[in-house]
């Protein structure tokens, strides 16, 4: 066969994935926050997107009818699935296909002319109270007239702050400042000293007495216990002020692992005192706090806004509808494209317009598919997990993405972006999705698996309700839960109960009989 080029022609089929897919892929596990500011960004690139500034109207969408093609989903208690897209209350559900035109779960709604007619009319109550503040006569006011908001903003104060302002009144001599500022700039987030001191006398060329002089004024600073080098001494400074760091005391911090073992015959020992004392000391020890410096400076706790809402109807079925707050909403200005498109005769312009129409159609359709999704996948974790809702954790059923991907007729990645950063809120407090995804543990019988989690929940009940004189081993909880139909191992009990940062029956046993 002789060798050269030539042409040939080959059918195939390959998945490509389109930019408009990534995207649509992308915008599935992006939580409410990142969601959020991605559409920012594209409102900012595309000029036919608009943010919808009226309140969007309440639309409810059932998908009883996707559901029951699914699987038995009338043999549950979930009846019927909702998607709210407004903070208003619950409405009545009404008949509905959940592949409607993605157009109408945004709809506007707009006030009628009667309605601003009458709003223009109303008197402005405030009207006289925002001229005060203007004018300065409110109280609030800036001297020169106008009204700042920025002016009323504060903030917490850090810990450097909170040690400087500290620092500037307790020393006077600059060049003690100098080697304070510095200890300062090395203490951590926990409030401990992270700097060697000879390092630092070195660095700036002073002697180690003089660093030791300057860390013993800054030890003197509130919150006590600040600037320490390690866990003794931070718990020194703060028994010092209270007057307990007798050498009986010190004995007992110099041996604080023993009192981590719950090794309390030996520190009792050590200290030379019985065990009323250890156990006066070793409350002591527990009111102070091991880290005073996270009091500063922190960030503000965000609290978690979740992206559906399950609640129960007087039938007994379950009502899932997604957070509207959560859901950008935005507009394809259509009259803008078309104006410009109509004014413009450059080429480029109008292929610019139209990738940006394009663009924008195709995010307001990956928007919707996302919220339809969410729905969906929450609307079966529900049907999954309707005992762990009406009754506990202990009726937590195991679950995978595989069984929810099978019943919704999805893959299994999209099952897990759809669960990654997003919370549901139920009549049980809010959960992150995947909460609800446990592995299973066999049942002794044979029967139907038990939850990972419910079994965690059910070894923590059977050590916090042990007495003092039956401590239980893992041995004996193996026993407990394979009398219960929980067919477990050992190693598996000693797992979770690390998990839960449960001490072994060694140390609890040593704790109950210190305070026996």
């Amino acid at each position: 066969m002789a060798i050269g080029p030539r042409l040939e022609m080959r059918q195939g089929q390959s998945l490509v994935m389109t930019p408009q897919l990534q995207q649509a892929i992308k915008l599935l596990q992006l939580s409410n926050l990142e969601l959020g500011e991605f559409v920012e960004q594209e409102l900012e690139k595309n000029p036919l997107l608009e943010a919808s500034a009226a309140e969007p109207e309440a639309e409810r969408l059932n998908a009883a009818d996707d559901a029951r093609d699914s699987g038995d989903f009338d043999s549950g208690p979930v009846a019927e699935t909702a998607l709210t897209l407004s903070e208003e209350g619950p409405l009545p559900s009404r008949e509905g296909d959940l592949d409607m035109d993605y157009d109408n779960v945004y709809a506007d709604e707009s006030r009628s002319d009667t309605q601003n007619e009458a709003a223009a009319s109303m008197p402005d109550q405030t009207s006289s109270d925002w001229q005060n503040l203007k004018s300065g006569s409110g109280g609030g006011g800036s001297g020169d007239g106008e009204f700042s908001l920025e002016s009323t903003l504060t903030r917490e104060a850090t810990l450097a702050e909170h040690l400087t302002d500290q620092m500037n009144m307790a020393l006077k001599d600059p060049r003690q400042r100098m080697i304070g500022a510095y200890l300062i700039d090395n203490v951590n987030e926990a409030g401990y000293m992270a700097a060697d001191l000879a390092d630092v006398a070195d660095k700036l060329g002073a002697s180690v007495e003089e660093a030791e002089k300057v860390l013993k004024v800054l030890q003197t600073f509130e919150p006590t216990g600040i600037c320490a080098r390690n866990l003794k001494e931070c718990l020194a400074l703060q028994l010092a002020e209270r007057d307990r760091l007798d050498p009986t005391m010190q004995i007992f911090l110099e041996h604080l692992e023993l009192f981590a073992r719950r090794d309390f015959d030996l520190l009792m020992k050590l200290c030379g005192a019985d065990r009323e004392d250890i156990t006066s000391m070793i409350e002591d020890i527990r009111d102070c706090n091991p880290k005073p410096g996270l009091a500063f400076g922190g960030e503000p706790s965000v609290p978690v806004i979740p992206d559906v809402f399950v609640r129960q109807r007087a039938d007994g079925t379950w009502a899932i509808e997604l957070n509207g707050e959560t859901l950008p909403r935005v507009l394809v200005n259509q009259q803008y494209y078309t104006e410009v498109s109509k004014l413009s005769g450059d080429p480029k312009a109008k292929a610019y317009l139209s990738e940006c129409l394009n663009s924008a159609n195709w995010l307001v359709k990956s928007l919707d598919q996302r919220a339809r999704t969410i729905l969906k996948v929450a609307a079966e974790i529900v049907r999954q997990q309707d005992a762990f809702l009406m009754h506990g954790i202990q009726h937590l059923r195991p679950l995978n993405l595989r069984t929810v991907a099978d019943a919704i007729s999805m893959h299994e990645s999209t099952v897990s972006r759809v669960t990654a950063s997003k919370y549901i809120a139920t009549p049980r407090g809010i959960f992150e999705m995947k909460y609800f995804f446990t592995s299973s543990i066999n049942a002794t019988a044979g029967g139907e698996g038990h939850s990972a989690e419910a079994v965690r929940h059910r070894i923590k009940e059977l050590i916090d309700a042990e007495l003092n004189d039956a401590v239980l081993s893992d041995d004996n909880i193996v026993d407990i839960l394979k009398k219960s139909g929980i067919d477990i191992a050992r190693r598996t009990v000693a797992k979770y109960r690390e998990a839960l940062n449960i001490p072994s029956s060694v140390q609890r046993r040593r704790e109950k009989k210190a305070y026996a």
